[in-house]
């Protein structure tokens, strides 16, 4: 099955791949202005994300190959991948496996470290959204914001509501098999995987994701990278300060 997209714009293909819990519709004010500089920007739906498939396999291995037969499907060659967060770890695997693929990688806000679990209240907050009872956004913000105290990051994941029926939402992504799998998530890129084109890591000068003592780990990995801060922004760097994360990037490509 090929991946679900986006497609916005004419000229070199420039694939997104959202974080955890999002999708490719969160990219879409950037997406419209990189599209202005003469890129087709491709907002891909990772598995069990948004209206991509659902399945029971979920690991970065797997995420990579979805990537290459999206690519394949729509003849994509000498891409521009940017991956934030969770994309940022596929869009690692992805580069360092399939090389040839890619003309220039930008990772958002994550290291090839290992993370711990840590989406423990958010996903117990999802899960326990009763859309028996619950009948607009609001109701389900509500009931949302006892699990997660932040409301832009409310306002996130409820971009996955939508209606089933008429009167009856639900959320888009595959929340059972994400809740199963998602030690998945933080898993690190196997050690002895290296890329050597050109590559820009952009960290939130706020966010903790990516300290001083990833930087050793990054260029032992990436060998052509270098790595910029975006100020006054936390780990949703691109939401937080678009204009800025705007600029790195068309510098960058």
């Amino acid at each position: 099955m090929i991946l679900h997209s986006n497609i916005i714009g004419k000229g070199k293909p420039f694939v997104i791949l959202h974080g955890f819990l999002g999708m490719g519709d969160n990219w879409k004010t950037l997406a419209r202005q990189f599209a202005e500089e003469n890129f087709q920007l491709h907002l891909v739906d990772q598995r069990n994300h948004g209206r991509s498939f659902h399945s029971d396999e979920f690991d970065y291995e797997i995420m990579a190959v979805d990537l290459k037969r999206y690519c394949d499907d729509h003849n994509l060659n000498n891409i521009i991948l940017l991956g934030h967060s969770m994309g940022g770890k596929t869009a690692m695997l992805f580069a360092s496996k399939y090389p040839s693929y890619i003309e220039k990688l930008i990772v958002a806000d994550i290291s090839p470290r290992y993370y711990p679990v840590h989406h423990d209240a958010i996903l117990e907050g999802l899960s326990n959204l009763d859309f028996s009872k619950i009948e607009s956004r609001g109701e389900a913000e509500e009931a949302l914001s006892s699990y997660v105290a932040d409301i832009g990051t409310r306002m996130f994941l409820l971009k996955n509501l939508y209606w089933v029926k008429k009167g009856q939402l639900g959320l888009r992504m595959n929340l059972e098999v994400l809740k199963e799998n998602v030690s998945e998530v933080g898993e690190a890129l196997p050690i002895h995987l290296t890329f050597s084109k050109p590559t820009l890591f952009l960290r939130g000068d706020k966010s903790e994701y990516i300290g001083e003592a990833d930087e050793a780990i990054i260029k032992r990995h990436f060998l052509d990278s270098k790595i910029k801060s975006i100020a006054n922004a936390g780990h949703w760097l691109h939401a937080e300060n678009p204009k800025d994360f705007y600029d790195a990037v068309i510098e960058f490509v």
